[in-house]
């Protein structure tokens, strides 16, 4: 962003530029990209532990923390750090989630109407057609070192750590449509990384497979990611910085029921380098003041709380 492409929405003015405008407006290029924001992440001694543990012993290496926190970035930063960027293979998960997701997919609507079309009529139609390899099979077809992302597994049906804890152990599983057992073959397993916001607590067997970090939200943290990121807001002087980074920690500290992380930090602070001419003083103003507060609220009754 610069600071000629922040008001682009004027009601007053509709001219045709307005539209030229929108069309070549700027943005960071790591915001909300977790490849291009990959080397600004900034990884603590005891993340960096916690990672080393888990690729000594090749065990999935399990990360919580409140949303924003960076734990699904920790998995591109290592894309990124070891070169792995066309090798790291991603399931987000959703509360309709299986474990067959990570492993594969079979199209059995597509089957059906395959064996039951005409045209096929008196010949075989064969299932591992319509199979389609999951996050951990193609790593494990994938030659060499890969990285497979889980992302958010507190949002899976129960049953789904569970199902898993075979697969992750003994690195293999069966494919019954194509008659194949996959397995990572020769070499040490891929390296599994598997983010949780705690919404729900894991099971037992599942933890005891893992290696476990939290990440805590510090202002260390937050300080380091900022720095990393000082030149996606260029138009923001050291004392802006350092005054929207405590007006942040003070709004932190207010019993708010959806507390903003680094995520939203980092997306203020490029708001407020794109409004241009934004000073200290402009942010020592009550919380209800603050410019592009949207951007770090996002709960009506905390929006109530602080007006």
């Amino acid at each position: 962003m610069n600071d000629h492409s922040f008001e682009l929405l004027a009601p007053d003015d509709r001219r045709p530029e307005r539209r030229e405008a929108l069309a070549q407006r700027e943005m960071p290029a790591s915001l909300g990209n977790h490849r291009e924001a990959a080397r600004f992440f900034q990884p603590d001694a005891d993340l960096v532990d916690a990672v080393n543990v888990a690729l000594a012993v090749g065990a999935p290496l399990l990360l919580t923390g409140e949303p924003g926190t960076g734990k699904t970035q920790v998995a591109f930063y290592l894309a990124w750090y070891f070169d792995l960027a066309d090798r790291l293979f991603s399931l987000y998960v959703r509360s309709t989630t299986t474990a067959e997701d990570l492993l594969y997919r079979f199209d059995a609507v597509a089957y059906l109407q395959a064996a039951n079309d005409p045209a096929h009529h008196g010949q075989s139609v064969n299932k591992a057609d319509f199979v389609e390899p999951g996050p951990l099979w193609k790593a494990y077809d994938t030659p060499g070192p890969s990285i497979v992302l889980l992302d958010e597994i507190d949002k899976a049906p129960r049953d789904f750590p569970n199902d898993l804890l075979n697969v992750l152990d003994q690195h293999t599983f069966h494919v019954p449509e194509t008659g194949r057992l996959v397995s990572r073959g020769e070499g040490p397993p891929p390296i599994v990384v598997i983010t949780s916001n705690s919404e729900r607590r894991l099971p037992e067997p599942f933890l005891r497979r893992c290696i476990f970090h939290h990440i805590e939200f510090t202002e260390d943290l937050l300080r380091c990611a900022v720095e990393a990121r000082v030149g996606d807001f260029p138009n923001l002087a050291t004392d802006v910085v350092e005054a929207a980074l405590q007006r942040f920690l003070e709004l932190r500290g207010r019993d708010l029921r959806k507390k903003p992380a680094t995520a939203e930090l980092l997306v203020w602070l490029t708001i407020l380098s794109a409004r241009g001419n934004v000073t200290a003083e402009d942010l020592r103003v009550p919380f209800k003041s603050l410019p592009a507060l949207s951007a770090l609220i996002k709960d009506r009754d905390d929006l109530a709380l602080l007006s």
